[in-house]
């Protein structure tokens, strides 16, 4: 149980956080990360919480940079992270992770495929867990996007004993100190795995909700080639045999697995 230690105990007392850094992974997404900005203004604006928002540019090709440097220009709460050159999702998730400075993070992309109305929701959860791992309700993706998400997600699941419906849906909220105790070596589509197969080896809990998912209102999809989805499966086994020989002789009984409310 070490590493979620303290969480625990917050729990049990019913301490509360109030103050929360959102961050958008993007690549590409000049035509949307004004909108969601926006929008994420919005929210955060009612709730009484201190909060900053992060852009991470992953080494966009596009006018995504300087679009979220003038919007972190007009406005002192939103912050940017560059990457000089595309390093990939599991990067640009650590990138978020580790400029979070607020007791909450919570990430979800700069698509514009979620509705950040739904984080306010969330908020009652994370008194009782450490993680709100969401999942897609009438998922917005060509049919074999979905059997490849169910099949991932059902095999991660089944490798690292946790119950998670939707491993990769990016709508996710964390208490940030999580990543005080968890090392990740994904830099590509992996890294929501091992987070979560991470976490769950630190005693950490997990439980579920589901949300809305949306059709991309512009830009391009990226993340269903076949090279990039092969890759993740062959890293997938490769992290289930680095994670078992760390543990190799510690007792795993305490892994939290996932409920649903």
């Amino acid at each position: 149980m070490a590493g979620c230690s303290t969480r625990i105990e917050n729990r049990e007392s019913g301490i509360e956080a109030h103050s929360i850094s959102i961050f958008f992974p993007c690549y590409n997404e000049q035509d949307n990360i004004t909108r969601t900005v926006e929008q994420a203004l919005a929210v955060l604006e009612k709730l009484n919480f201190d909060f900053e928002i992060i852009i991470v540019d992953d080494g966009s090709s596009d006018s995504t940079g300087q679009i979220a440097d003038k919007i972190a220009d007009q406005n002192s709460r939103v912050k940017i992270v560059h990457h000089q050159t595309n390093l990939g999702y599991g990067a640009a998730l650590k990138s978020g992770f580790k400029a979070a400075t607020k007791e909450l993070v919570f990430y979800t992309d700069g698509d514009g495929q979620f509705d950040i109305n739904e984080l306010p929701p969330l908020l009652p959860l994370i008194k009782q867990h450490d993680i709100v791992s969401c999942y897609r309700l009438n998922r917005q993706d060509s049919f074999i996007r979905k059997i490849n998400g169910w099949c991932w997600s059902k095999l991660t699941c089944l490798l690292f004993g946790i119950k998670v419906r939707d491993i990769d849906c990016a709508f996710k909220l964390y208490k940030r100190e999580i990543f005080d105790n968890i090392e990740l070596s994904s830099s590509g589509a992996l890294i929501d795995a091992e987070i979560l197969a991470r976490a769950a080896r630190k005693g950490c809990s997990i439980t579920q909700k589901g949300v809305h998912h949306y059709p991309r209102a512009a830009g391009v999809q990226t993340g269903a080639n076949l090279r990039v989805i092969l890759r993740a499966f062959k890293e997938l086994f490769i992290l289930y045999n680095r994670i078992r020989k760390e543990n190799s002789g510690t007792n795993t009984s305490g892994v939290s697995r996932a409920s649903s409310p």
